[in-house]
Protein backbone atom coordinates (compact mmCIF):
# COMPACT_ATOMS: atom_id res chain seq x y z
CA UNK A 1 0.00 0.00 0.00
CA UNK A 2 2.79 2.49 0.77
CA UNK A 3 6.24 2.70 -0.57
CA UNK A 4 9.29 1.03 1.56
CA UNK A 5 10.72 4.75 1.20
CA UNK A 6 7.12 5.87 2.95
CA UNK A 7 7.15 6.57 7.00
CA UNK A 8 3.95 4.15 7.05
CA UNK A 9 5.32 1.44 5.21
CA UNK A 10 5.36 -0.96 7.90
CA UNK A 11 2.31 0.03 9.65
CA UNK A 12 -0.29 -2.34 10.16
CA UNK A 13 -3.37 -1.83 8.19
CA UNK A 14 -6.85 -2.30 9.45
CA UNK A 15 -10.72 -2.03 8.78
CA UNK A 16 -12.95 -0.42 10.77
CA UNK A 17 -16.16 0.60 10.94
CA UNK A 18 -17.25 4.38 11.62
CA UNK A 19 -20.82 4.84 13.71
CA UNK A 20 -21.96 7.05 10.43
CA UNK A 21 -25.67 6.54 10.67
CA UNK A 22 -27.13 7.88 7.75
CA UNK A 23 -24.87 5.30 5.43
CA UNK A 24 -27.72 3.96 2.64
CA UNK A 25 -30.27 5.51 5.16
CA UNK A 26 -29.89 2.07 6.68
CA UNK A 27 -28.83 2.92 10.40
CA UNK A 28 -25.36 1.32 9.25
CA UNK A 29 -21.88 2.25 9.71
CA UNK A 30 -19.59 2.46 6.74
CA UNK A 31 -16.14 0.64 6.90
CA UNK A 32 -13.32 2.13 6.34
CA UNK A 33 -9.55 1.08 5.61
CA UNK A 34 -7.10 2.93 8.21
CA UNK A 35 -3.09 2.56 9.31
CA UNK A 36 -2.41 1.62 12.98
CA UNK A 37 -0.92 4.55 15.15
CA UNK A 38 2.69 4.65 14.32
CA UNK A 39 4.76 4.88 17.86
CA UNK A 40 8.09 7.31 17.31
CA UNK A 41 11.48 6.22 19.39
CA UNK A 42 14.17 8.30 20.22
CA UNK A 43 17.00 8.63 17.97
CA UNK A 44 20.80 9.84 17.88
CA UNK A 45 21.52 12.23 15.51
CA UNK A 46 23.57 15.61 15.17
CA UNK A 47 22.00 19.39 15.53
CA UNK A 48 21.98 21.30 12.57
CA UNK A 49 21.47 25.14 12.44
CA UNK A 50 18.68 25.64 9.35
CA UNK A 51 19.99 27.85 6.84
CA UNK A 52 17.85 30.51 4.51
CA UNK A 53 17.55 28.39 1.66
CA UNK A 54 17.28 24.69 3.96
CA UNK A 55 14.75 22.57 2.74
CA UNK A 56 13.82 18.78 4.23
CA UNK A 57 14.42 16.93 0.94
CA UNK A 58 17.43 18.03 0.38
CA UNK A 59 18.86 17.91 3.98
CA UNK A 60 17.52 14.12 3.69
CA UNK A 61 19.40 13.71 0.21
CA UNK A 62 22.85 14.96 1.84
CA UNK A 63 22.27 12.60 4.87
CA UNK A 64 20.84 9.48 3.29
CA UNK A 65 21.11 9.78 -0.44
CA UNK A 66 17.11 9.88 -1.03
CA UNK A 67 15.41 13.00 -0.41
CA UNK A 68 12.07 11.39 0.32
CA UNK A 69 13.20 9.91 3.44
CA UNK A 70 12.76 13.58 4.68
CA UNK A 71 10.02 12.74 7.44
CA UNK A 72 13.34 10.92 9.17
CA UNK A 73 13.87 14.77 9.87
CA UNK A 74 10.34 15.16 10.78
CA UNK A 75 9.94 12.17 13.19
CA UNK A 76 13.63 13.10 14.70
CA UNK A 77 11.73 16.63 15.81
CA UNK A 78 8.59 15.21 17.09
CA UNK A 79 6.69 17.76 13.83
CA UNK A 80 3.35 16.96 12.08
CA UNK A 81 4.05 19.65 9.69
CA UNK A 82 7.71 19.00 8.26
CA UNK A 83 8.18 22.44 6.58
CA UNK A 84 8.13 23.81 9.87
CA UNK A 85 11.55 22.70 10.85
CA UNK A 86 13.02 24.56 7.99
CA UNK A 87 10.65 28.14 8.33
CA UNK A 88 13.11 30.18 9.09
CA UNK A 89 16.83 30.16 9.18
CA UNK A 90 18.68 30.17 12.40
CA UNK A 91 16.27 26.82 14.01
CA UNK A 92 18.18 24.34 15.42
CA UNK A 93 16.78 20.91 14.57
CA UNK A 94 18.31 17.03 14.77
CA UNK A 95 18.91 15.13 12.27
CA UNK A 96 19.05 11.95 13.32
CA UNK A 97 21.88 9.42 11.98
CA UNK A 98 20.27 6.54 9.44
Amino acid sequence: MFLESSRYYKQTVVDTVTKDTSFLKKGLGRTVRAITLRRLSAVSGQSTVVKGNDRLDIMAQRQYGNPTMFWHIADANTELQANDLVREAGLEIEVPEQ
